[in-house]
């Protein structure tokens, strides 16, 4: 492996890290219909783990409802079940033909509570990034010692790891930043 390897898998890595911050932040609740919601969700279906999305079709019709009609009319009970065990806090209105989720409207507690888990998940996407630079820091000075770089070679490549880690972390809190003023929206 070489600089220019471990720079480009260091930049894939910090990548998915900002991903994962992203569907992080899909599945919060922010007073807004969204089919992320249901997307972790798994039911028991026939003794096998199986997502929502992969047995039903979920729609929002409107900024406060998601809708699941599940293809099979005996997994209604389950998908209901499910969606009552999840964190979500949602109850589900069954009516034979398709399940209702009604988005309530957040209290300010509620709002400032989300606000608050929002950053742990901004937090936990920079540390993840704090441990790709160590990574990619150790690989380059790995580098060097076998003498595959100099050390101004090492010195740049550093630089070049900590600008990458700098970009990525300023994406995390601009994402962060979205996302709470999303949440406090009225």
């Amino acid at each position: 492996m070489d600089k220019d390897d471990i720079l480009f898998d260091t930049e894939d890595r910090m990548e998915k890290a900002l991903a994962s911050l992203e569907r992080d932040f899909a599945k919060l609740r922010t007073g807004r219909a969204s089919t992320a919601l249901v997307d972790g969700i798994k039911v028991d279906y026939y003794g096998t783990s199986t997502l929502i999305n992969q047995m039903a079709s979920v729609a929002v019709p409107d900024s406060r409802t998601v809708t699941i009609q599940p293809w099979d009319r005996g997994a209604f009970a389950l998908v209901e079940k499910a969606i009552l065990k999840s964190d979500l806090g949602l109850t589900p209105a069954n009516d034979g033909k398709i399940i209702r989720i009604s988005i309530p409207a957040l209290t300010e507690e509620r709002r400032k509570e989300l606000v608050k888990i929002s950053r742990k998940y901004t937090e936990e996407a920079k540390v993840a990034m704090r441990n790709v630079r160590r990574d990619a820091n150790d690989n380059l000075k790995k580098l060097e010692k076998g003498k595959n770089i100099t050390e101004d070679e090492l010195k740049k490549a550093g630089d070049d790891v900590q600008k990458l880690t700098d970009k990525f972390v300023t994406k995390c809190d601009e994402r962060c930043q979205a996302k709470e003023k999303e949440i406090m929206e009225l």
